[in-house]
């Protein structure tokens, strides 16, 4: 059954031997009950096999429900892990994996955009039961903003923000393998068009920079005045959203906020235009607008046409995370390195890092750095 894709897991090991050494680094970890929510692709087997052969039990559920590659997620139930994610399971089965995970009673959990967090504070709110969380990971930007707004229960470690983590993924990995998913997925280039690129923190500062260096005409729309005031240093032209999206070819958002581009945004497209998201969160562009308002076809895989009054719009992926959607996400190098911080991480979280007091910390240096 797994003849294929056991070669291509062989593959992804050989060239990550930074999370290799940094998983074989760990303690024991027979007493350790970890519910992981994350992106459950092939780049992830190698982390949680190797958690797997070191004694942790592992509750898998999935940040992105798009992002979920069923044949790594059977390979791992087969190892030992329990699961409950799928590709393209609906928001009721995605929710409830949430629970289930909880109510597995782990002791330590390790995410991407604080999904069981939340759902563990909104339970005890409400009075319900919840586990006992010895210590915690967050890897996202937007995860991280869900933690700033709520006082956690137990320590919760942010890697995130730790600078091989900003300045290798999210500065330069995602805008890469965003570009090159939009050519496989499109067979287009970038040359003669314009692209909108919403948001410059570090994730958009490469999707912009990566977008030129294919041949595109970069604008950048952003908020934040002090990003805006960066974006313009940078050398790029900084626009209003609203009348960049009647001239922009592609428009790309990387802010993981939602309702980003919405209908008065949608409404003054161009013909034959193409909107991406690359942020964490699915929900930065109105998908349901576009939905109950227009006709749908799909002329191309991943490449979703909605004809919108006199117009068509073309929606990859549909709005959500394209790169690793659509694409294979950073490649297995690059990758290593923020998967092996990560094995460090769970080191961290399951020794030092549960004698903390309760709170959001930056995972400390000492914790990741023999990791590279």
């Amino acid at each position: 059954m797994y003849q294929n894709f056991q070669a291509e897991l062989d593959w992804a090991s050989l060239h990550m031997p930074r999370t290799k050494r940094a998983v074989s680094s760990l303690p024991d970890l027979s007493n350790v009950k970890l519910a992981c929510n994350m992106h459950l692709d092939l780049k992830m087997a190698p982390l949680v096999d190797g958690l797997l052969s070191q004694g942790c039990e592992i509750f898998l559920t999935t940040c992105n429900p798009t992002t979920v590659q069923d044949d790594v997620v059977d390979y791992l139930v087969e190892k030992g892990a329990k699961a409950h994610a799928w590709r393209d399971m609906s928001e009721a089965e995605w929710s409830a994996s949430f629970d289930k995970a909880l109510n597995w009673q782990p002791t330590h959990l390790c995410e991407m955009g604080a999904d069981l967090t939340t759902r563990l504070h909104d339970n005890a709110d409400k009075g319900k039961s919840t586990p006992t969380i010895k210590a915690g990971l967050e890897a996202t930007g937007s995860g991280i903003s869900r933690l700033n707004g709520m006082a956690p229960r137990y320590p919760i470690f942010n890697w995130d923000d730790l600078p091989v983590k900003e300045g290798l993924h999210n500065r330069h990995m995602v805008g890469l393998s965003a570009w090159q998913t939009f050519f496989q997925t499109t067979h287009l280039t970038l040359h003669e068009k314009v692209v909108v690129v919403v948001g410059y923190g570090l994730v958009g500062q490469g999707v912009a920079a990566s977008a030129k260096a294919f041949g595109a005409q970069v604008q950048v729309a952003e908020l934040d005045q002090a990003r805006a005031l960066q974006a313009k240093y940078d050398g790029w032209p900084v626009v209003d959203l609203t009348e960049a999206v009647k001239d922009a070819d592609i428009i790309a958002t990387a802010t993981g906020a939602e309702g980003v581009i919405g209908a008065r945004h949608l409404d003054t497209m161009k013909d034959n235009s193409f909107i991406l998201n690359v942020g964490h969160v699915a929900k930065e562009i109105d998908v349901a607008y576009l939905k109950n308002n227009s006709s749908h076809s799909e002329p191309m895989p991943y490449v979703n046409a909605y004809k919108l009054k006199d117009k068509t719009i073309f929606l990859l992926a549909d709005g959500s995370m394209f790169n690793l959607t659509a694409g294979y996400g950073d490649s297995l190098n690059a990758f290593d390195v923020t998967l092996a911080v990560m094995a460090s991480g769970i080191g961290h979280i399951v020794g030092e890092g549960s004698t903390h007091q309760s709170g959001l910390y930056l995972l400390p240096e000492k914790a990741w750095k023999s990791a590279l």
